[in-house]
């Protein structure tokens, strides 16, 4: 979100407290200041809390000063506020860094300065601030800064995934695919359309192999967003909500960096939850994932999650659903002792698949009911294979036995990412 720090904030009279006080209001836990190209708006609140303390220190703080004072420690305690920034990159695409609250803001500073943001406009806070830098050299320095790397408003104005845009389709699918991009700002995350953003960049088509994680974010321009108006959202009131193991930048950067979807959904204060999972059964079996109502041993259908792992793995990675059918008009099964099934279902791919696989299990509602959800990554020591000698792979939304052709491909792949870091070394 932004603050007064940028120069096109449309309440530049609000306070710092009126921002942490609305996102309290709104539920919300973590937000960001990410002013464009620059970081005064951070620095200025961190500034006024530094002065009140100080004052305090040497006795002269004045009643209403105090009040302020003790309104920031409570909304701190409750609001973890994390410094960034939104960089404007040639051709004018917005790219977010968000930053651990430890890192000092000369730090801060001297990576927009490094960007080519000039010294005299690093507290002004324009959206243009003449020739920066390439988008994938934002990237790069922001990731190599420590930052959670965000495409901001990614499919909308000044985002890289617009799919109006105009330039070539090797530039977007570097835009997109960057490894030291770590997720994508969309704008129609709870969107029940079935060609969104997020489901363009599921991983399940060829040119895109990455799925990237998709969001949604305020890039509230003011304290109060106007009513029924989706252009001018105020603060938290458009979220989302990340499965965390604690409120820290770190655990917060850890989810994007993972290959686990399922931690990130829409935020909904008053409505009910948004169900990915539904969403994903509107969409059915892909390439990237796969659907399986029960995991009884009797008829195969444990084995065929094994399968379907391996397939995954071998392939593009991919979210396999255990307890709902892939037909969204059935009802849903649902897994009764949902962490004794994670047990038998790790047990079992820890003894059946080969090389070891780091895979992820989550938990989920959907229809009332628990679903398991399996998130295998892209295997880095393919090929796997299912009891010693079976290689799978995932071919649309089918698993299937790997052809001699196919395992060729798959030894070759292994290959050439086994002797990249030599080179590189070399």
């Amino acid at each position: 979100m932004h603050t007064p720090g940028s120069k096109d904030y449309d309440e530049p009279d609000a306070s710092y407290l009126d921002i942490l006080k609305k996102a309290e209001a709104e539920g919300i836990d973590i937000i960001a200041f990410t002013d464009h190209n620059t970081v005064a708006g951070y620095n200025a609140m961190m500034q006024e809390i530094s002065d009140l303390e100080r004052w305090e220190a040497a006795g002269r703080l004045r009643p209403e000063e105090k009040s302020r004072l003790e309104e920031y420690r409570r909304l701190r305690e409750k609001v973890l506020v994390l410094p960034g920034m939104e960089v404007t990159a040639t051709f004018g695409f917005h790219i977010l860094g968000i930053f651990d609250p430890e890192t000092p803001v000369r730090v801060l500073e001297h990576v927009l300065l490094r960007l080519n943001v000039p010294l005299e406009a690093l507290d002004i806070g324009e959206t243009e601030v003449g020739a920066t830098t390439d988008v994938l050299n934002v990237y790069r320095v922001l990731a190599e800064a420590g930052a959670l790397v965000i495409a901001a408003h990614s499919n909308s104005s000044n985002g890289v995934a617009m799919f109006q845009l105009d330039f070539g389709g090797q530039t977007k699918i570097a835009y997109t695919q960057d490894p030291n991009l770590h997720a994508l700002e969309v704008t129609d995350l709870d969107s029940t359309r079935k060609r969104t953003t997020a489901s363009f960049f599921s991983g399940s088509r060829p040119q895109y192999p990455r799925r990237m994680h998709c969001i949604q974010g305020s890039d509230a321009h003011r304290v109060h967003g106007i009513p029924g108006n989706r252009q001018h959202f105020g603060v938290g009131e458009r979220a989302t909500e990340v499965l965390l193991s604690e409120t820290s930048f770190r655990a917060l950067k850890e989810v994007f960096l993972s290959q686990d979807f399922a931690r990130t959904r829409p935020y909904r204060r008053t409505e009910e939850p948004f169900d990915y999972v539904g969403t994903a059964r509107k969409e059915g079996p892909t390439i990237v994932q796969s659907f399986h109502e029960q995991m009884t041993r009797q008829g195969g259908r444990l084995h065929a999650i094994m399968r379907d792992v391996v397939a995954f793995a071998n392939t593009n990675g991919g979210t396999i659903y255990v307890g709902i059918s892939a037909n969204p008009r059935a009802g849903v099964r649902g897994i009764d002792k949902p962490d004794e099934a994670i047990a038998e279902l790790r047990s079992e791919i820890e003894r059946l698949v080969t090389p070891p696989l780091d895979v992820t299990f989550n938990v989920v509602h959907s229809g009332g009911k628990d679903i398991v959800v399996i998130s295998v990554p892209k295997g880095s020591d393919v090929p796997y294979v299912l009891e010693g000698s079976n290689i799978y792979l995932r071919q649309e939304a089918e698993t299937s036995l790997a052809m001699r052709d196919e395992i060729v491909s798959i030894v070759a792949r292994a290959l050439r990412q086994s002797a990249a870091p030599e080179a590189a070394a070399a």
